[in-house]
């Protein structure tokens, strides 16, 4: 059995209830809520894989919309006890799927204006969303591997809350598409 993972209802749209060999859990939008539900939801069942599913913010001048697998995720709201900027005080800097793909930065507020995309950019990350790094440091805790697809909803700038809620069900088709394509289902 596989976990199919969304922190927000509306990224699922497209998604039919019943997926087989898949059972499904949404976790809300942040990191602790992620965090919480995951592992909830691992505590509560058996998993070969987990399989994040939602969207992300563009960075990177050189992304354009489409899905991306996601290699490593940072912290961009953490900085650690010397004040470096995307380090936690004892949580790993970076996490990995073990897949190869971009790196996401991952924060509790929504990333939509120049100058956060620009201090953003120099920890060397190509997206940003909400849940991504809690995601893959719960999966490995379990030992479970995780992959996270993301559809890029926006280019977190100016105005990029309002365009999420546009465009975050043509994203939920995207993604679908790409998950029957991998997967068969």
């Amino acid at each position: 059995m596989k976990l199919l993972v969304a922190a927000h209802a509306s990224e699922l749209v497209a998604f039919e209830d019943d997926i087989p060999g898949f059972e499904r859990v949404l976790t809300g939008v942040g990191k602790i809520p992620a965090a919480y539900a995951l592992t909830r939801a691992l505590c509560g069942g058996t998993y070969d894989e987990i399989v994040v599913v939602g969207t992300a913010g563009a960075i990177d001048d050189e992304l354009e919309g489409g899905i991306y697998d996601i290699a490593a995720a940072i912290q961009h709201d953490a900085k650690g006890l010397d004040g470096t900027f995307g380090e936690h005080v004892e949580l790993p800097s970076r996490v990995e799927t073990g897949v190869e793909g971009r790196i996401i930065a991952t924060g509790d507020h929504f990333v939509d204006d120049a100058e956060a995309v620009r201090l953003i950019r120099g920890l060397g990350a190509q997206l940003v969303d909400m849940e991504s790094y809690a995601l893959i440091w719960v999966a490995q805790q379990f030992g479970i591997p995780i992959r996270v697809l993301r559809a890029v909803s926006d280019r977190a700038q100016d105005g990029a809350t309002e365009l999420w809620d546009v465009v975050v069900e043509r994203c939920s088709h995207e993604l679908r598409a790409e998950f029957r394509a991998r997967y068969g289902v």
